[in-house]
């Protein structure tokens, strides 16, 4: 069926248009919906059209998620200490999931995304066996948990299903981590092989980090990756302890480790991107090797800065992700990568609104592997979202800077619509197949804490 949508203000990259109607085939389900006509200059919407006010801008993508971290949210804002006391705490949370509960959780994780405009996300995800590394019955159960999860949220996936090893270099898991280990690469890919795509659902790779996947058997995930034009995310640099044991074990920083067994290249994101030399930025960015920012993460985490500036002008692709889900919020995730940059450098303007926004759009979704989503085009995935320009954060700025207002003042709670194959996922601020999201957040988080 054909569905016509009339956009008060469109952000059309890299310029904001008033009255733009586009024309959807959205099917009576599914996600398969695409973008037939673009016109600008409607001053009026046209009879039966669906009228959506504020800016609209492609759908974000959430690049980086571990869905089962919003659990953590306030807990682990007492007290002080650094990333890996944190880690402790996490893996509380993991060690009580199952495939319901990681399934409840996720369905509301997801649908606080499509609130907040996300109508895409990459769940990098490695909790994959039961507690003690018992395969489950079906030894995809978690990660089919998660698939079925965003379907019932509304929202695309991209499962960045991930090789999981060792708790060092050349340490077996800890007791936390058994879960999380195939035992082998070749068991990890052999496993992996039996996860199905679907409508919505697209099945990537990752390599936890190389601490996590043992030199030798870095290339059998970055093979199976390749085999398959499949996305391949890692954990790279977000910690100065990982790159010093890195040295000390191979000689090498994780950055050239990775060159060497041949991870990095167009398909591969880097997350973090955080502790790298000038040989490492080089490498990223004459590979093409993308990187992925999460910034509200990593301040929360006291992790640092990364040199996102120096890892683009290489030729990296910046992307952007919520990580740990300290907020759910791209639009913060945005104006953060600017912003930190400004403390760092104490200049103003590394990034235009258009460029940051290309971040959250078009360059995360070809991260996730959907290069057809990200544009207001005709032929592109009918996925976008609304942000109000009548809230008391974004009232006021003339509507030819409403690019600029959305990404430097608007938050996830400007979030009117959001629309993923031409359905209305959001409406009004409502997610209308789970009406009360902070419910099932509550719900959820609570039946994992007992």
């Amino acid at each position: 069926m054909q569905v016509t949508y009339w956009l008060e203000h469109a952000w059309l990259d890299p310029a904001v248009e008033p009255g733009v109607v586009l024309t959807v085939s959205a099917g009576s389900s599914g996600t398969d919906g695409r973008i037939t006509e673009v016109r600008t200059g409607t001053g009026t919407p046209p009879p039966g059209a669906v009228v959506l006010r504020g800016l609209t801008v492609p759908g974000l993508a959430n690049a980086h998620s571990h869905a089962f971290h919003r659990a953590l949210r306030g807990t682990v804002q007492v007290g002080s200490g650094t990333f890996w006391t944190w880690r402790e705490v996490m893996y509380q949370v993991a060690s009580r999931l199952t495939p319901d509960t990681y399934h409840a959780l996720a369905r509301a994780v997801y649908a606080e995304m499509a609130l907040a405009g996300i109508t895409s996300v990459g769940e990098f995800h490695y909790v994959h066996h039961a507690p003690g590394g018992t395969p489950y019955a079906d030894p995809n159960a978690m990660g089919e948990a998660l698939v079925a999860a965003a379907a019932d949220a509304g929202i695309r996936i991209t499962l960045l299903d991930t090789a999981y090893l060792s708790s060092g270099f050349g340490a077996a898991p800890d007791r936390h981590q058994l879960r999380f280990s195939d035992g082998t690469a070749d068991a990890w890919a052999e496993r992996v092989s039996r996860l199905k795509e679907g409508d919505g659902a697209r099945i990537g790779a990752a390599i936890h980090s190389v601490r996590a996947v043992p030199a030798d058997q870095l290339a059998t995930v970055a093979a199976w990756a390749a085999e398959r034009g499949a996305p391949l995310h890692v954990h790279l640099s977000e910690q100065t302890a990982e790159n010093d044991a890195c040295l000390a074990a191979h000689g090498r920083t994780p950055t050239e480790l990775l060159a060497e067994h041949g991870v990095l290249g167009p398909r591969t994101t880097g997350v973090h991107n955080t502790h790298l030399t000038e040989h490492d930025i080089a490498l990223l960015g004459s590979s093409a090797t993308g990187t992925c920012m999460c910034p509200t993460t990593e301040r929360d985490l006291a992790d640092g800065i990364g040199p996102a500036v120096a890892l683009q002008r290489a030729g990296s692709p910046l992307s952007l992700g919520s990580d740990s889900h300290a907020v759910v919020d791209l639009l913060e995730e945005a104006r953060a990568m600017e912003l930190n940059e400004r403390l760092r450098s104490r200049t103003r303007g590394h990034w235009t609104a258009a460029a940051l926004l290309r971040a959250a759009t078009a360059d995360g979704h070809a991260a996730l592997g959907w290069g057809e989503a990200g544009r207001l085009e005709r032929g592109a995935l009918a996925d976008f979202t609304t942000i109000a320009l009548d809230s008391v954060r974004t009232a006021g700025p003339v509507p030819r800077l409403a690019a600029e207002t959305a990404v430097f003042a608007a938050s996830a709670a400007d979030v009117r619509h959001t629309v993923v194959g031409g359905h209305q996922v959001v409406k009004d601020g409502v997610h209308r197949s789970v009406p009360d999201v902070a419910r099932a957040l509550a719900d959820s988080i609570a039946a994992l804490r007992g």
